[in-house]
């Protein structure tokens, strides 16, 4: 199942904003949706990781909001796909040497 986050208004009506389950294999994102059209966007970089829908319908003060919560979605996200943590194991074990 899904895990949803709550928007403040005047998003709260029209968009949607989530971690979508059965994602174990996508880079760690979350997902802003809006009607049928969704912008994933990337828990490591911040980065939208899609060209389509254009990130910039997105609002710039939506994009803001979430930018600013990216620590309560890597703590979900990392305990949903363990195996597939934010901080990438591959990328810890590389920093070792």
């Amino acid at each position: 199942m899904a895990t949803a986050f709550e928007l403040p208004e005047p998003w709260r009506k029209s968009w949607r904003l989530k971690i979508r389950d059965r994602e174990t294999v996508e880079p760690p994102h979350v997902t802003l949706l809006r009607g049928t059209k969704s912008w994933r966007i990337n828990l490591r970089t911040g980065q939208f990781l899609d060209r389509t829908p254009a990130p910039r319908e997105v609002p710039r003060q939506l994009l803001r909001h979430v930018l600013g919560r990216f620590d309560e979605f890597i703590s979900v996200w990392d305990e949903l796909y363990p195996l597939n943590p934010v901080q990438s194991l591959e990328r810890d074990s590389d920093d070792e040497d």
